[in-house]
């Protein structure tokens, strides 16, 4: 089987391209490589094609590290037919190459279950299973069940504490006040030790996400006006994404000097982000990162719990490498080092944070 990639320069072309096959993601859309660009990375999208016919799409990111030497990066990508593409994919991917690109990394977007039911594959071809950028492990919910289903498939303690925040007159729904997720966002990643992109960075997802074929939209959950818990949502073809957010305490008191009663607020946002969600028409909710290792005492271990609490479907998406010269093995292990010293850098410890 052979295969070729053409490059397209038409947002709309290859965007109907990844919103069409079935094994697609949104990070793969447009949008989100031009909000790539703020981090300095050079996004390319080219149609996979057999004999003329699309049977699948691909951005890579261009990533210079040092003068000479770049690495290539597919975002949980590429889109495609059918992952008995990619082993061919690989061998288009190194006729497109420039000398100077060392490595091709790929996540393919298809969710793999966490039960071991299913192994995960170690090879497609000359792709070697590797270490991901993305979150490899996650949380999916199936938004083709009936409301009904899906608030009876609810941990009791979620469906319990969405019921107080409605008493309690939480209201969550889509939202235009940027300034408000910023807030929250920021208010988390520091609360958390976990840091973040360029605000410019989100900004250009939100506009870029919206203007091509995908959607990008924030959902908040405000009490009283007040915006206490939000994310930010990728979508595209079946599927959205909840990229970022978290949440902020309420430091609010009452007339009478008396602190306000918690309302659930984060609660009331994942149920009503579902739902929003299932009225558009999505089926696949991805809670996006779960920690591949429990403890406890990290952060991350209640954001899995909180996540746990309205889908119990873990899955991962492993990524895999592609060697394209002789300074693969070293680049690789230059990209781990310099991770690890962010992490001691950011929260003193040199595990990541999923």
């Amino acid at each position: 089987m052979r295969l070729t990639l053409v490059e397209t320069t038409d947002p709309r072309v290859y965007d109907d391209a990844v919103r069409s096959l079935p094994i697609t993601s949104a990070l793969q859309g447009w949008g989100y490589g031009e909000a790539r660009r703020v981090l300095g990375q050079t996004p390319v999208r080219y149609l996979i094609q057999q004999q003329g016919r699309t049977v699948g799409a691909l951005q890579l990111l261009r990533k210079r590290l040092v003068p000479g030497f770049s690495t290539l990066y597919a975002p949980r990508g590429p889109a495609l037919e059918s992952l008995d593409l990619l082993p061919a994919v690989a061998e288009a991917a190194r006729q497109i190459a420039r000398p100077g690109d060392a490595l091709l990394k790929i996540e393919p977007p298809s969710p793999i279950p966490a039960d071991d039911s299913v192994p995960v594959p170690e090879t497609f071809g000359p792709f070697r299973r590797a270490e991901s950028e993305q979150p490899e492990h996650t949380i999916l919910a199936d938004l083709t069940r009936s409301e009904d289903d899906l608030f009876a498939g609810l941990h009791s303690m979620a469906r319990r504490n969405v019921r107080t925040a409605q008493k309690m007159g939480v209201v969550a729904g889509r939202d235009d006040d940027f300034e408000a997720f910023w807030e929250i966002f920021t208010a988390t990643n520091e609360r958390a030790k976990l840091g973040a992109f360029p605000r410019a960075y989100y900004e250009t997802m939100l506009r870029e996400g919206n203007a091509h074929g995908g959607e990008a939209y924030i959902v908040l959950s405000r009490h009283e006006g007040k915006a206490l818990a939000g994310g930010f949502f990728l979508a595209m073809g079946t599927g959205t994404y909840y990229l970022f957010g978290g949440s902020v305490r309420d430091d609010r008191t009452q007339p009478d000097g008396t602190p306000y009663k918690d309302v659930k607020a984060p609660d009331a946002f994942y149920w009503n982000a579902m739902l929003d969600a299932k009225r558009r028409g999505y089926t696949l909710f991805d809670f996006w990162g779960i920690p591949r290792r429990l403890d406890e005492d990290k952060h991350s271990f209640g954001v899995f719990k909180m996540k746990l609490k309205f889908s119990e479907e873990r899955v991962w998406y492993p990524a895999y490498d592609l060697n394209l010269n002789v300074a693969a093995p070293a680049i690789v292990k230059a990209l781990r080092w310099r991770k690890t010293q962010n992490n001691l850098r950011k929260r003193g410890s040199a595990e990541d944070v999923l």
